[in-house]
């Protein structure tokens, strides 16, 4: 093994768990930032030319000029369906194309007519079609503000920062004389031309070196950069992935937000640094609305963010309101990328939904997982051997708790050749998937986007063969170092490439694979260790673009191909599971994330609820962090915490480093398997409330987990809590994250919402901070009055051990509302639900009358479960309770009243839960 993987290694296995800030850029480091942050507000170049302007009933285009070079741009208007504005500006003659991102839009956008309502020298005001929205274009400088009535929503290049560095001929080499012809052709360029005499064009915009790693420029500089002022806005989020807090920090007194895909070896928390996917979302809001930004670039992108009331104390801002001081709040963020276009889009809400609703008709929603998934996942680097494997196995059996999952690393391969098997260690994996499946258990196997150049491999082979390796910018094979040694990277860009690596997870190509066993998808940034901050050079070629154009959409790539060869293994039939680290805009079509390579701190436990919140808000509702941390080993108490607050992510996964002792469950002594085994087990309860959840995030594009403000969007004081988050609508989850915590205080939203602990029944009114004394076995999590939850109380070994059993309805009444809930049934892992194969009914509790009605009736579906208790909080003692079964029969049912508590419990009512039923409290 070459001597940089060894110390690569050496790094990563010794106790120095530190992240080395020295190997990532500062934006002061990165060229093109730093020169785009170096432009003064104020001092725009460019206007719009009215007298170019073109209006169809879909379209406005318009050409801006930069008075400075004479180079001309041309903007592009689109009204889309749904309350979103669309504005694309490029070159109106590159030299060459320049890259717009492909495959993260679910289609081309559908359009709504445009229309001029007025014109003058100055600009033109376009109607876009929603009441009395509009917007007005100004010609000198040229800005764009979207109004609605006499406010304004948002305005791009009102602080003038909009730039665009065109795609020019390097003056000190030889130029290719058919672009010379058109640039002599082309009065913008000659215009340049005379000017470029005057223009010092520095070397660092053709090359740039960092460390010992240079980056040839062949096309120079092509960053591109804008600006947006949201009026009335002091909370902005998203742009993940960053370890930060939920609501995004001005950025004036330091570097921007990173967005650029990056192995970042422990990374630390509250900063901007870049981590391992990106998201270019960003949400506004404040009690009147919600809005949001879709910056559609695939290359390195710093977002800079500043408020005039940033820093400004709770005292000085009621100081302002005392003195009549006329500020509006206002928020202003700034877009720079490298290179591409720019391809934003609007989104206008006004609620939190409809902004949800407006990015998921852009990139598609959350896929919707196999039900087993939302179970526990138990993994490390590594299990030694399937000897291990079955002990593992058998852990979980002998101490009671539940798992569906069981994970390989990368030492399961043969010397770290992607779908192969150890053939010590791991000889017969057939009879090892048996053994799990004989238990309704299953099996994720990692498979890493690096190949090992080995001529004896034959996916090395057939990727070398096919010419599908990512080429170095000397046109040969790009080599980088990884955990295999000297490896490959297939260029996932391509359609045939992903096509072949699909088929390879054919049950005859991926030999020792069955269908219970599902992938993992790490380092696929991607990472390599000997390449500039451990990834790939820009100036690698994916066949015309360059590495730096298409950065940020490698993993989404990656993860597109694997789901794909899941599905196709199965005929099309099974559902994928597969979990990635590197994502972009759209990865949510595809599976999972997690929030990477965490440790055993207090803190980073902390952060996994504001990662994954942020997450949820940008679409990518399937979301864990390493339960107990990656690096370090977690006390028994932090080990304990985790599980607690794990338990109520929607991933849920328990992972540890090479380098860590063992910690399955029961190695922490009886008391803390047993507090590990309480929370794993309530997780399983509520498996029909989570399955429910991201059906529906699977149809609107809501959040699973997501923060307080997304449903009491008009209280400030949820704005920027971060400690505690909801489930859905009605579960509310503020687990204990301090060390030696005896009490937390948790905010139970809501003037006219009621709360009930689930696990005292206790009753709590909304609008008030309620500190909650804790023990060690306690996971504060509330239960919203008005609200059924259905769950599964009779848990087992896994979820599909599960399928049948029998359901208990908790019924939280508020008495200014009706109390509604839904069932959703399926088979839990095939696409027959597309079929209509499914159970999806509304229960509801008015007036006494508890009932179950059909949503879908023009679905088929039938279960062999049923209801065998339903339990109400905040109830009164009836007299009798009847049950009207779907045929018309009458019959009592047997009930028990907790009259200290208000609860009543409704024993053995016995009726399908597929079908109709009205139960009549009297």
């Amino acid at each position: 093994m070459a001597p940089v993987l060894l110390l690569w290694l050496a790094v990563c296995l010794s106790g120095t768990w530190a992240v080395d800030r020295g190997n990532f850029k500062t934006c002061d480091q990165s060229a093109f930032c730093k020169r785009q942050r170096a432009l003064k507000p104020g001092e725009s170049p460019y206007r719009a030319l009215l007298e170019t302007m073109e209006l169809t009933n879909t379209r406005l285009t318009l050409q801006l000029i930069n008075d400075n070079n004479k180079v001309r741009l041309l903007l592009e208007l689109y009204r889309l369906q749904g309350n979103i504005t669309r504005v694309k500006i490029n070159e109106l003659k590159p030299l060459k194309p320049r890259y717009e991102v492909p495959d993260v839009l679910i289609r081309e956008p559908p359009t709504e007519p445009l229309s001029l309502l007025s014109q003058d020298e100055n600009g033109v005001v376009l109607s876009l079609g929603a009441e009395s929205q509009r917007v007005i274009v100004s010609a000198r400088p040229f800005r764009l503000d979207i109004m609605e009535g006499r406010e304004v929503l948002m305005s791009l290049n009102s602080r003038g920062l909009l730039a665009f560095e065109h795609l020019r001929m390097r003056k000190d080499t030889q130029a290719d004389p058919e672009a010379e012809k058109k640039e002599e052709a082309d009065p913008a360029n000659q215009a340049e031309a005379a000017k470029e005499e005057e223009e010092k064009v520095e070397d660092v915009m053709w090359e740039e070196t960092f460390k010992s790693h240079s980056d040839s420029k062949p096309n120079g500089p092509s960053a591109v950069s804008l600006d947006f002022s949201l009026p009335g806005v002091e909370h902005v989020y998203g742009i993940p992935e960053h370890a930060d807090t939920l609501r995004l920090k001005t950025t004036d007194n330091g570097d921007p937000y990173r967005l650029y895909n990056l192995d970042v070896f422990q990374y630390e928390l509250y900063n901007p640094m870049a981590l391992y996917g990106a998201v270019p979302v960003m949400l506004a809001h404040n009690a009147q609305r919600t809005t949001g930004i879709f910056w559609l670039n695939a290359a390195e992108t710093w977002v800079d963010i500043s408020s005039n009331t940033a820093g400004k104390t709770v005292f000085g801002k009621m100081l302002d309101y005392v003195q009549g001081s006329s500020e509006t709040p206002q928020t202003d963020v700034r877009w720079i990328s490298e290179s591409g276009i720019i391809d934003v889009f609007i989104m206008l809400g006004p609620t939190p939904n409809d902004v949800f609703s407006q990015y998921a008709s852009l990139t598609g929603t959350q896929s919707f997982p196999p039900l087993a998934s939302l179970g526990y996942h138990q993994c490390r680097w590594n299990y030694n051997d399937q000897e291990d494997v079955q002990s593992v196995d058998a852990g979980f059996d002998e101490h009671d708790i539940p798992y569906d999952f069981i994970w390989l690393d990368i030492e399961h391969t043969d010397g770290k050749r992607y779908f192969t098997w150890d053939p010590h260690k791991f000889a017969t994996p057939k009879e090892m998937l048996q053994g799990l499946m004989d238990k309704k258990r299953k099996m994720v196997a990692i498979v890493d986007p690096h190949i090992k150049v080995d001529s004896n491999y034959k996916i090395h082979n057939e990727i070398r063969s096919r010419g599908f390796y990512i080429k170095n910018k000397d046109g040969g094979d790009y080599e980088g170092w990884c955990w295999p040694g000297s490896a490959g990277y297939p260029d996932f860009t391509r359609a045939d490439m992903r096509a072949w690596w699909a088929s390879m997870f054919a049950y005859d190509q991926y030999e020792g694979s069955m269908e219970n066993l599902y992938t993992w998808n790490d380092m696929n940034e991607p990472s390599v260790f000997n390449g500039p901050e451990v990834t790939m050079h820009k100036d690698a070629m994916h066949g015309a673009w360059e590495h730096r154009d298409v950065h940020n959409l490698y993993g989404f790539y990656v993860q597109m191909a694997t789901a794909e060869g899941l599905i196709q293994r199965s005929g099309g039939v099974e559902r994928p599971f597969v979990l990635t680290r590197a994502f972009f805009a759209g990865s949510q079509r595809f599976g999972a994330v997690w929030t990477g390579d965490n440790a055993a701190e207090w803190d980073h436990l902390k952060i996994s609820i504001p990662m994954c919140l942020s997450l949820g808000l940008v679409g990518i509702s399937f979301c864990g962090a390493d339960v107990g941390g990656f690096f370090k080993s977690p006390s028994t108490e932090l080990l304990v915490r985790w599980y607690q607050t794990g338990a109520y992510q929607p991933f849920f996964r328990a992972h540890a480093h090479l380098d860590t002792p063992r910690r399955e469950p029961w190695l922490f002594g009886p008391e803390n398997t047993a507090l590990i085994r309480e929370a794993v087990r309530q997780r399983y309860t509520f498996m029909p409330y989570w399955y429910q959840q991201f059906y529906l995030a699977h149809r609107t594009g809501q959040p699973v987990m997501r923060p307080l403000w997304v449903e009491y969007p008009q209280d400030p004081a949820t704005f920027a809590l971060d400690d505690e988050f909801l489930i859905g609508r009605d579960l509310l989850v503020h687990p204990v994250t301090e060390e030696g915590a005896r009490g937390v205080t948790a905010y139970l939203p809501g003037k006219d919402e009621v709360w009930f602990d689930i696990h005292t029944f206790q009753k709590h009114n909304g609008a008030q901070n309620l500190y909650i004394p804790v023990t060690m076995s306690s996971i504060p999590v509330f239960q919203r009055g008005g609200s059924i939850i259905p769950r599964k109380m009779r848990v087992r070994r896994s979820s599909s051990c599960m399928e049948h059993d029998p359901y208990t309805l908790y019924v939280a009444l508020n008495p200014q509302r009706t109390a509604e809930g839904e069932l959703y049934i399926d088979d839990g892992h095939t696409f027959n639900y597309e079929k209509k194969e499914f159970i999806h009914r509304r229960l509801s509790f008015a007036n006494n009358v508890l009932s179950s009605v059909n949503l879908a009736p023009d679905a088929q579906f039938t279960t062999g479960s049923w209801i065998e208790r339903i339990v109400i909080l905040g109830a009164s003692k009836p007299s009798k309770v009847t049950l009207k079964a779907a045929d018309g029969q009458e019959s009592q049912i047997e009930f028990e009243f907790d009259a200290s508590m208000s609860v009543l419990t409704l024993r053995k009512p016995g009726m399908n839960s597929g079908a109709d039923w009205t139960v009549t409290l009297q």
